[in-house]
């Protein structure tokens, strides 16, 4: 069965873990979101894990090809949502990391719209004899995309933990600039870096398509 082979298994249990992570992030305690940080970097990681066993043990399977990118969504999704949820209504004591204190929508729109187009996109784009595969730009949109919410998720937890130990001294006040400012930048790059691997994708196709109509 397609399961049995390691990188799928690998990519079904990324799968498991990006459902775990979600609750872990909205729980206003330390011990949980610290869980769900450590959670988050099993999964990101085993992203890469999986894939470079698939290549170097030729492994690559229609179920991987077909499982992996989802996997990938469904951890993108199950982390920015409860990020959005906590920054507007469900925890209120705690400010996002981010200009005005919420995570905005748009933000959003345009992570998961990239992704949306570019899963229907490269449909269509295969229909057509073009096969777009993941660039460096896209490659290194995730990396950012993952940074953040490491970033993010840490700092919910950070926040559980100053409420609980009733944190109050310089250091604290530093760390939370410092940290904010982090998050908020690797977010900021994350975010342009989806548009540009979107114009990326969309030249590449216009390139490639040309090619093929040429005699």
């Amino acid at each position: 069965m397609a399961w049995r082979n390691l990188p799928n298994a690998i990519t079904l249990g990324r799968i498991v873990l990006a459902l775990v992570v979600a609750p872990m992030i909205v729980t206003d305690a330390f011990s949980w979101r610290l869980a769900g940080f450590i959670v988050f970097l099993a999964a990101a990681f085993s992203d890469l894990w999986d894939g470079h066993l698939a290549r170097s043990r030729n492994l690559v399977s229609d179920f991987g090809k077909l499982m992996d990118p989802l996997a990938d969504k469904l951890l993108l999704a199950l982390t920015f949502i409860p990020f959005y949820l906590l920054s507007h209504g469900w925890e209120p004591h705690t400010r996002f990391p981010w200009f005005g204190g919420v995570l905005p929508l748009w933000v959003l729109i345009v992570i998961f719209g990239r992704e949306i187009f570019i899963t229907v996109f490269r449909g269509y784009a295969a229909k057509r004899g073009v096969i777009l595969a993941a660039g460096k730009a896209g490659k290194l949109k995730a990396v950012f995309q993952n940074i953040f919410v490491g970033a993010a998720i840490f700092w919910y937890a950070l926040q559980s933990a100053a409420r609980e130990n009733a944190w109050d001294t310089a250091f604290w006040s530093f760390w939370q600039k410092f940290h904010a400012g982090f998050t908020m930048v690797s977010l900021a790059i994350a975010v342009v870096l989806t548009v540009y691997s979107l114009y990326v994708y969309l030249r590449d196709f216009g390139i490639l398509g040309r090619k093929r109509a040429q005699p």
